[in-house]
């Protein structure tokens, strides 16, 4: 059996969140595969001819529903809609594919199939997977990816994830359910957002190794502006995170070490500042104990956060809470096994 014919078993809907997208929507939409049960677009307050192209593609294919934003909300925003009406329509697994031609739905397959066989809650595209791949993007936006990566790591607990400003995703009906959709974000910084909130739920997360494809259409993201509006967001997630996995919902070593390492590192850095004031304000040399009290508690706060960090990429999420559509049968041809619908 080919991996279509098994995928074309399950109802699969792809949303495709659209903003000023005529040129390039049209090939969107009829580039995604037959075994997709429906398509769902969400136009977001466009003002363009976004609408006359996805009606056109409408009347020819009865899988494609249009939703509409009086006014543009956002991505995120628009993603919400799509979600909500996915899960309306009964939808196994939610795609999430943008409109401007960037997401190759050749690779939709690689994307569904952790979601399919219950092996993840969520898998989304990564473009630092594929070594040829890096090499064709701009420079800027390998940047600013790493960075944004790192803070993404420490706000959603997925210590393992790259490239999480990529929208190219599939999540699992059961996943979708779990999170609370209102507190996605409504921009740019929805996909940060929801693996924050799929953080919270602990639920599985996958990275798939998937190139984009860079035309001439221009992006609506800046990486700059990115990287100085999502630093406060990634904070509030990470806080958030923290509070509820340590605190509320668990207590384990890593709340010890929290407990401990964070008044002594705050206690270290405020002291030595305050000595280092005074002693340079009254031309008085500070006493080795007062040295020395600074730097162990200093070094202290620093090596229990350390060991907290270490225990908290330990603890990354391992179970799925989906259920699995697909099984594993016998390879059929070179180096592939193809799944098979559950009786």
């Amino acid at each position: 059996m080919r991996i279509e014919e098994a995928l074309a078993d399950l109802d699969i809907a792809v949303v495709v969140p659209t903003y000023q997208a005529q040129r390039t929507i049209e090939d969107v939409l009829r580039s995604i595969p037959s075994y997709v049960t429906r398509i769902i677009v969400v136009l977001d307050g466009c003002t363009d001819g976004t609408q006359a192209k996805v009606a056109a593609v409408a009347a020819e294919d009865a899988r494609v529903l249009e939703l509409s934003h009086d006014r543009n909300r956002g991505v995120g925003a628009a993603m919400r809609t799509g979600y909500r009406r996915a899960l309306e329509e009964g939808a196994d697994i939610v795609v999430k594919m943008d409109s401007d031609g960037q997401m190759d739905p050749a690779y939709l397959p690689q994307l569904l199939l952790p979601v399919a066989l219950g092996t993840a809650d969520y898998a989304k595209g990564n473009r630092f997977l594929r070594p040829d791949a890096i090499h064709r993007m701009p420079k800027v936006r390998l940047a600013g990816n790493a960075v944004l990566s790192l803070l993404a790591k420490l706000s959603s607990g997925y210590w393992q994830m790259l490239d999480p400003t990529n929208g190219y995703t599939a999540i699992s009906r059961e996943a979708l359910a779990a999170i609370d959709l209102d507190r996605l974000d409504d921009g740019y910084f929805f996909e940060s957002s929801m693996l924050a909130e799929l953080g919270v739920s602990r639920a599985v997360a996958a990275d798939v190794a998937i190139p984009s494809l860079y035309g001439e259409e221009e992006s609506h993201l800046s990486i700059t502006h990115s990287l100085l509006t999502f630093v406060p967001k990634h904070l509030r997630a990470f806080l958030r995170r923290i509070l509820y996995r340590y605190l509320l919902m668990d207590f384990s070593a890593v709340s010890l070490l929290l407990a401990g390492s964070v008044p002594l590192l705050i206690f270290g850095v405020s002291f030595g500042i305050r000595s280092w004031v005074r002693s340079s304000l009254y031309d008085t040399p500070a006493t080795a104990g007062t040295v020395m009290l600074a730097a162990f508690t200093t070094a202290g706060g620093l090596y229990g956060l350390v060991q907290a960090m270490i225990y908290d990429i330990m603890s990354t999420p391992d179970r799925p809470i989906t259920m699995p559509r697909l099984g594993i049968i016998r390879p059929a041809g070179v180096g592939a096994s193809l799944p098979e619908q559950k009786e």
